[in-house]
C-alpha cells in the first residue's frame, strides 16, 4: 500500500443513488405487476397444487381484501399470520395491505407463552392461522389461550388472556367453533367492498407502517420491528436486481414466509419484477425443494446456508436436473466458503449473489454482485447497497479506519420506524442520527466489501486476545470429515474465555477425535484458537430460519463441563 493512505481511509461507504426508490405502496405494487405480467404464471405452490397467473393472484387478493373489511377492520389495525408456507399466506400478505392494515407476522414455532406476548404486544384484532403444522396444533393452542372461544360465534371473541383479538381465521376444511374459514372470507365482502378499498388505498402512503416482524433475541421478550411499506418495497426490489431478476424467471422460495426472507425478498421481488414464485412444500424439505427446481425449471432459489447445504448433502442430489438454475441469493448467516463453492459448481449457480442485513433494516443492507470475483463473492457480502450508508465502529461510537474490525451500523431508507411500542428499545438500536447498530462485528476494506467477522456478543476474548469464531470455522471446514462446526466462548478461570467447537460430521463419517481435530489446527491457527472442548453433535439448536443458537450451545456446554459464568459476564 503506497504511503498507507488507504488504511486510514474511513469504514464509512454510502450506496449508489442514480436508480430512484419505488414510491409505491404495497397494494400498488401488486396492482402494477397484474397490469404489466397478468398472464404469466405468479405463484405455483406445489404442495397445494395450486398454480395462479399474477391476475389470479390478484382476483384472489381483492376478493379477500374485500372481506376483510366485513371483519370489521379498521385501517391501521393488526392482522396477524402464523402459519408455514401456502398461498393464503401470500393472499393474507396483499390483502392486508390493500385493506390498509398492518399484518404481524407469527412465528410458526411459537408456543403459548410466546403467542400470547406477540398477539397482545401489537394488540392483534384478527388473527389467520393454519389448523395444524407437523407437531403443531395451532387450533387447540389457540383454543387452550382462550377457551371462549368455543363458545362465540366467529368474529365476536372475548378472552380474558388476549382481550384484543376479535376474530380468528383457520386455513384449511377443519370445522372449528368460533373461527371463520378462510375460504369463506371472500364471500362476506360487502357490495361496495371495491369503492371502500380504493379509498383505503388512496389514503395509504408509502411510509405508512405495513407490518411488524417479532426478531428472536437470545434474552428477553421478542422484539416488534415495524416496518413501512416504503422499506420492505425498496428493499425486495434493490435486493432482486443484482440477480437481473425479470418476467422470465421463477424463483423457487423454500424459506419461511413470516420472515423477512421469504415476505419481503423473495415474494415482493418478485412482484416487483413479474418473476414466478415457486413454493416447493410448507416447511423445509430438500427433496422437495430439488424437485421443484428440476419440474419447474426454476432459474433462481433463496436459502441460508444449512438449506444449501441440506440440497448438497441429499442421498438423490445427482439425480435431479438443476440446469436451469442460474442465480439466487445465499444470506441468513455467515456462509461457509465451501459450501459457496459446491452451490457455484454443482447447482450451477453461477450468478449467486451473498446478502446482508437483519429484520430492523427490511433486511438488506449489503449484498454482493453478480460480476465481483469470485474471491469477493466467497469472502464477503459484498458493497453497501444504494441509498444505504454503512459504517464500522469502535466501542466509543467512532469509525474505525478501512480493514479494522468493529460493529457495522447502516442507515437509510431501508432502517425500521422502530421497535412497537417500545421507544427505549428502539433509541438503544437507532441511534440520534438515524444509525441502526446491528450488533455485527465487521471489517470494511479499501474497495468498500463488507466482511462480517461474528457477533459483538459472540466475539471470545481468551488471555485477553481477540478470537473471531468465524475464522476458525473457516478453517475447521477445510477438514474432510466435518460437515458443520460451530465455534463459541465458554468461560475459563485462567484465561476468562476458552474456545469450544461443536461438529456435525459429514455421513458415514464416525471415526474423527478432539485429538485429530486440535492436531489439524496446529501449525495452521494460532495456539490459542485451538479448541479446547471439542463435541461432536448430530445437530446444532437453531431458529426456524436456519441460524444457528450459539448462546443456547454455550449454556448447555458450560452446564456438561461444570463452569461457572464469570461474575463480569
Amino acid at each position: 500500500m503506497a504511503g498507507g493512505a488507504s488504511v486510514e481511509q474511513p469504514s464509512r461507504v454510502s450506496g449508489p443513488t442514480e436508480q430512484p426508490l419505488l414510491d409505491l405502496t404495497v397494494g400498488e405494487a401488486l396492482d402494477r405487476a397484474v397490469s404489466e405480467w397478468g398472464e404469466r404464471d405468479a405463484l405455483i405452490a406445489r404442495h397445494q397444487d395450486i398454480r395462479w397467473t399474477y391476475s389470479e393472484l390478484g382476483e384472489a387478493v381483492d376478493a379477500v381484501a374485500g372481506g376483510l373489511l366485513a371483519l370489521g377492520l379498521d385501517p391501521g389495525d393488526r392482522i396477524g399470520i402464523w402459519s408455514p408456507n401456502n398461498a393464503e399466506w401470500v393472499v393474507t400478505q396483499f390483502a392486508s395491505a390493500k385493506a390498509g392494515l398492518i399484518l404481524v407476522n407469527i412465528n410458526p414455532a411459537y408456543r403459548l407463552a410466546e403467542l400470547e406476548y406477540a398477539l397482545n404486544k401489537v394488540e392483534c384484532k384478527a388473527l389467520v392461522l393454519a389448523d395444524r403444522f407437523k407437531s403443531s396444533d395451532y387450533v387447540e393452542m389457540i383454543r387452550a389461550l382462550a377457551r371462549e372461544v368455543e363458545s362465540c360465534e366467529p368474529g365476536a371473541l372475548r378472552a380474558a388472556k388476549l382481550p384484543h383479538l376479535r376474530t380468528l381465521v383457520v386455513i384449511g376444511d377443519r370445522p372449528c367453533a368460533g373461527f371463520h374459514t378462510f375460504a369463506e372470507i371472500s364471500g362476506l365482502a360487502p357490495p361496495d367492498a371495491r369503492e371502500i378499498l380504493d379509498r383505503r388505498q388512496r389514503a395509504m402512503r408509502p411510509r405508512d407502517p405495513i407490518n411488524v416482524q417479532f426478531t428472536s433475541g437470545t434474552t428477553g421478550f421478542p422484539k416488534g420491528a415495524t416496518l413501512t411499506h416504503h422499506n420492505i418495497l425498496n428493499s425486495a426490489f434493490f435486493t432482486s436486481e443484482p440477480l437481473h431478476l425479470s418476467a422470465e424467471d421463477r424463483l423457487c422460495i423454500p424459506v419461511p414466509l413470516y420472515h423477512c426472507f421469504g415476505m419481503v425478498i423473495s415474494v415482493l421481488g418478485c412482484v416487483t419484477h413479474g418473476a414466478a414464485m415457486v413454493f416447493p412444500s410448507a416447511g423445509f424439505e430438500p427433496g422437495a425443494v430439488l424437485e421443484a427446481i428440476a419440474a419447474e425449471r426454476c432459474t433462481a432459489i433463496h436459502g441460508v446456508p444449512t438449506m444449501f447445504i441440506a440440497q448438497l448433502e441429499h442421498p438423490d442430489f445427482g439425480s435431479f436436473d438443476l440446469s436451469s438454475l442460474r442465480t439466487g441469493i445465499m444470506a441468513g448467516a455467515p456462509c461457509p466458503i465451501e459450501v459457496m463453492r459446491r452451490v457455484i459448481d454443482q447447482m450451477h449457480m453461477r450468478d449467486v449473489t451473498i446478502a446482508y442485513g437483519m429484520t430492523e433494516t427490511s433486511p438488506t443492507s449489503f449484498q454482493s454482485a453478480v460480476d465481483d470475483p469470485i474471491e469477493r463473492r466467497v469472502s464477503t457480502v459484498g458493497r453497501v447497497h444504494p441509498h444505504v450508508e454503512g459504517k464500522v465502529v469502535d466501542e466509543h461510537g467512532e469509525t474505525v479506519p478501512r480493514g479494522h474490525s468493529g460493529e457495522l451500523c447502516a442507515r437509510g431508507y431501508n432502517v425500521m420506524c422502530g421497535y412497537w411500542n417500545d421507544d427505549d428499545l428502539t433509541r438503544e438500536a437507532v441511534d440520534a442520527e438515524g444509525w441502526m447498530h446491528t450488533g455485527d462485528l465487521a471489517t470494511i476494506d479499501a474497495e468498500g466489501y463488507c466482511n462480517i467477522v461474528g457477533r459483538v456478543k459472540d466475539m471470545i476474548i481468551r488471555g485477553g486476545e481477540n478470537v473471531y469464531p468465524r475464522e476458525i470455522e473457516e478453517f475447521l471446514y477445510r477438514h474432510p470429515k466435518i460437515q458443520e462446526i460451530a465455534v463459541f466462548g465458554v468461560p475459563d478461570d485462567r484465561f476468562g474465555e476458552q474456545i469450544a467447537a461443536w461438529i456435525r460430521l459429514k455421513d458415514g463419517e464416525s471415526s474423527l477425535t478432539a485429538d485429530e481435530v486440535r492436531d489439524f489446527c496446529k501449525g495452521q491457527i494460532a495456539h490459542f484458537k485451538i479448541p479446547a472442548y471439542v463435541k461432536f453433535v448430530s445437530e446444532f439448536p437453531m431458529t426456524v430460519t436456519g441460524k444457528v443458537q450459539k448462546f443456547v450451545m454455550r449454556e448447555r456446554m458450560a452446564e456438561e463441563l461444570g463452569l461457572v459464568e464469570r461474575a463480569s459476564a
